[in-house]
């Protein structure tokens, strides 16, 4: 067997050439997929301050569901330890000493009055033990020995102009103060070191606003995390303890390259949407991956028929014809999965690049390389393709040998019945999936959109047949007697081939269904996400101060006392966690969540339903009007859910409003929330004001006087982020929209080519038979045109029914929104590759005389 498929590859390379293509671009995108998860399990963040650390002990940054089996869920704020457990893990044998480790906001105000650049504002200010675990330094001058004295970097100091025994500004944890700089550290990176005493007042978060925790009590005293330096040659040992010492305690307990986790939980955090993206980006592509390959092996089995064929009559069995096809396919694509598996890991990499770049991913976080997702890859397409092909050849190795032969240079008479029924029942279920957004409008809703689309166009390859052959002869009855033979011989063949020219038209239909609904939906949920925040923005200001880490306590109650302010709130956003119920079994979903206070109402109007924002104090929470609805509550009624650093909580539902998918499903009220953030701090403040230029001023020249402090005149534009900006998983779906649109077209190419590489001999005895070179031409090009029209007539049929119930449900109108010229460019497209794949290789079959071209069949 293995003798016979690689001699027929040797034969027919040229047929075999788009499960190469197919073969390689699939293994690449499967692979960097791959790469994607993998790194989301096994990458740690790099190690920085804590190099000296032997072992670090924090508490869990994630949440694990009711369900064991389900993945836990990563915690985005910094969940505290108790300050005590330095001194307990002091007394273990084989420990040195301890730190408890604290990082708050802090930055150092430079002579022009910016703030000093800083890695991260947010996380810059720390205690002077802490320096004990930075990697080998020099010191100039001596620790703080007060809390007005400071250690700085060697970079802030010189961006700040300062020197030991200099007074510089400080903003630290929102607090505004002069403090003495006692010492200049020679290390790379930035911090700002205060004495151990003053970090642990400064690092207390939300204790400025006077609020309490998630209980109602004060908080105790607290710390980052505890990091353990052992004596000498007793690391392993000191681990050890620590880990049976903190064993009942639920905290982690990490050493060598997983310290960086424990350092950054932000970038952990991160990190664990990589798994999350890469099984969203799985589905698709893998349906697309699958449609490519499948096409391209009927291609290349369809050029061999005659020889499988001929092979039956000569006394091989069903069983052998379908393994020689699938060992044809095996060793064609594993020969191309190899390089392709190597170009995901470039793939990836690109990818990882576009996720810095979106801020999806911190830049400090690597992927990780290992053998793992190349050999999945090469292992999925091996096996895809051995499926597709063992299915492929059914029904060539099924046939009686004699009935084999006659139909190696024809088609079947009729379609499959019951290939034309599966698809049918494709096309009525991917419609069925799309009514989604009528019931769910979130994302979760929108999802089936696409997927819907995608399902309908597998229908259609399978339906295809029957169509176009009904199509072509409704046609042909319709031409006149005066019609040119090159017309007439098109629309022969299109019913006379309806398997040949339904694939390729089917082909054509899944790139013009996959860009209109995949495109589409993200234009328009964005449309309709924006489009809310806009309308919900009475604020004409934004301030917020990235170089400070958050925006300082009291500027609100400055800017509402100035002249012709009207309110100033503070917005913020964090994570919730929120149980529900489905089929009797409990679910947590972890969803970003805003944080507003009772001065909300006067900047932002949420199209409140039920009860009112004023009363959004102490522990008390406003639901989305949709979210109340499937979850059970409403205004009175308690809320029970976890916040962003894991703390669970009881809330009043003290409003329920109408703009949830511009603000989530969630505002927790500041005095519940704030405290259980990392910083403590707010993120932005909203200002609105009488419209008058003397309130645009006074704001204005409020903000100048304040350092690191930024002031956006639109905080309701969509394109500048933040609050109901452009979400980064639009830009991460454009660009997966486009590498997979790469593929299919490359895929469909590819497809075509060797369709109509696989027709010189038909093209040859026409011309036999007294067609000229261009009477052939001007029948393929009125082929092409018809696979053209087919195509975006069939794929634009498929795509308008989920995108018009998508419209419906986010958009309250039929039509979606997206750019103007997607359609015309879309057909363009779909025409250029019509003809292009069409036209070439026709002009090549006919440099072939026809009698060479007939012998070497």
């Amino acid at each position: 067997m293995l003798y016979c498929a690689w001699h027929m590859v040797r034969r027919r390379i040229a047929a075999l050439l788009a499960v190469v293509c197919a073969a390689l671009g699939g293994a690449a995108m499967v692979t960097g997929i791959g790469v994607l998860a993998d790194s989301g399990w096994r990458s740690h963040a790099p190690v920085e301050r804590l190099d000296r650390a032997d072992v670090v002990v924090s508490a869990s940054q994630s949440h694990q569901p009711p369900k064991p089996f389900l993945p836990s869920i990563s915690l985005p704020e910094r969940v505290q330890v108790p300050a005590e457990l330095a001194d307990r893990l002091a007394r273990l044998p084989g420990v040195a000493d301890t730190v408890s480790d604290r990082s708050f906001p802090a930055a150092v105000v430079t002579d022009s009055g910016d703030a000093a650049p800083a890695a991260d504002a947010s996380v810059n200010g720390h205690g002077w033990s802490s320096t004990g675990l930075l990697a080998a330094h020099d010191v100039r001058g001596s620790a703080p020995a007060g809390p007005r004295e400071v250690a700085l970097d060697q970079g802030t100091a010189a961006a700040a102009s300062a020197e030991p025994g200099d007074r510089v500004t400080v903003v630290a944890a929102g607090r505004t103060g002069t403090y003495r700089v006692s010492a200049v550290l020679q290390v790379p990176g930035s911090g700002v070191y205060f004495t151990d005493a003053a970090a642990a007042r400064l690092a207390a978060p939300g204790t400025a606003a006077g609020t309490q925790d998630a209980s109602g009590e004060d908080s105790p005293a607290s710390a980052d995390l505890v990091a353990v330096r052992a004596e000498p040659g007793e690391a392993d040992r000191a681990a050890d303890e620590v880990r049976q010492a903190v064993a009942d305690d639920d905290l982690n307990v990490t050493t060598g390259a997983a310290r960086g986790d424990a350092e950054s939980p932000g970038t952990t955090a991160a990190r664990s949407l990589l798994p999350t993206l890469a099984s969203s980006l799985t589905g698709v592509t893998l349906l697309v991956v699958g449609f490519i390959v499948a096409g391209a092996l009927s291609v290349a089995v369809q050029s061999q028929r005659r020889e499988l064929a001929l092979m039956r009559a000569v006394g091989a069995t069903p069983r052998q014809i379908r393994r020689i096809v699938t060992l044809q396919a095996v060793l064609t694509s594993a020969a191309a999965a190899v390089p392709g598996a190597a170009l995901g890991y470039l793939l990836a990499e690109r990818f990882r690049d576009l996720l810095v770049w979106t801020g999806m991913l911190p830049s400090g976080l690597p992927l990780t390389y290992g053998p793992l997702p190349a050999v999945a890859g090469v292992v999925f397409l091996v096996g895809v393709v051995s499926v597709a092909a063992w299915c492929v050849a059914w029904r060539t190795s099924r046939m009686p040998a004699t009935e084999a032969v006659a139909e190696s240079r024809s088609e079947p008479r009729k379609p499959s019945p019951v290939r034309a029924r599966i698809g049918l029942g494709l096309i009525i279920g991917g419609t069925a999936l799309s009514i989604g957004p009528l019931l769910i409008r979130s994302q979760v809703g929108a999802v089936g959109t696409a997927l819907a689309g995608i399902l309908a166009a597998i229908g259609l390859a399978l339906v295809g047949p029957v169509l176009v052959g009904r199509v072509g002869r409704a046609l042909s009855r319709r031409l006149s007697g005066s019609t040119p033979a090159p017309t007439w011989l098109a629309v022969a063949n299109s019913h006379g081939y309806a398997q040949r020219a339904a694939g390729a038209a089917s082909t054509l239909a899944m790139a013009v269904v996959f860009t209109l609904t995949y495109t589409l939906t993200q234009t328009t949920v964005v449309a309709a996400t924006s489009g809310e925040v806009r309308d919900a923005t009475r604020a004409q200001f934004g301030v917020s101060a990235p170089g400070l880490g958050g925006v300082p306590e009291n500027l609100a109650d400055d800017l509402r006392d100035r002249p012709g302010v009207e309110a100033a709130a503070p917005v913020t956003t964090t994570t919730a966690l929120w149980p529900f119920r489905v089929l009797n079994e409990t679910e947590v979903e972890s969803a970003p969540a805003m944080v507003l206070d009772h001065e909300a109402r006067g900047v932002l109007d949420l199209d409140v339903r039920d009860g009112n924002l004023a009363d959004l104090k102490g522990r008390t929470v406003a639901v989305s009007a949709d979210a109340a609805k499937s979850r059970d509550v409403h205004v009175g009624s308690t809320a029970e859910f976890y916040l962003g650093d894991g703390a669970p909580v009881s809330a009043r539902v003290v409003a329920t409003y109408g703009r949830g998918l511009g603000f989530g499903e969630l505002v927790l009220s500041r005095d519940l929330a704030v405290s259980h953030t990392t910083t403590g701090l707010d993120q932005q403040l909203y200002v609105t004001t009488d419209g008058s230029e003397a309130a645009e001023r006074e704001v204005t020249e409020l903000v100048a006087s304040h350092p690191g402090l930024a002031l956006d005149d639109d905080p309701g534009a969509a394109e500048k982020g933040g609050v109901g900006g452009v979400p980064p998983e639009l830009w991460i779906n454009i660009a997966v929209l486009a590498v997979l649109l790469a593929y299919l077209l490359v895929g469909i190419a590819n497809k075509l080519v060797a369709t109509t590489a696989a027709r010189r001999t038909e093209l040859a005895t026409l011309q036999l038979v007294g067609a000229t070179p261009h009477q052939v031409r001007a029948m393929m090009r009125r082929e092409a045109a018809l696979l053209t029209v087919a195509a975006f007539v069939g794929g634009l049929a498929l795509s308008v029914i989920p995108l018009v119930l998508l419209s419906a449900g986010f958009l309250g109108r039929p039509v979606p929104s997206g750019p103007a010229w997607l359609l015309p460019a879309l057909a363009a497209v779909v025409a250029a590759i019509a003809f292009l794949s069409t036209e070439l290789p026709t002009r090549r079959a006919l440099r072939t005389p026809p009698t060479q071209a007939l012998t070497r069949t």
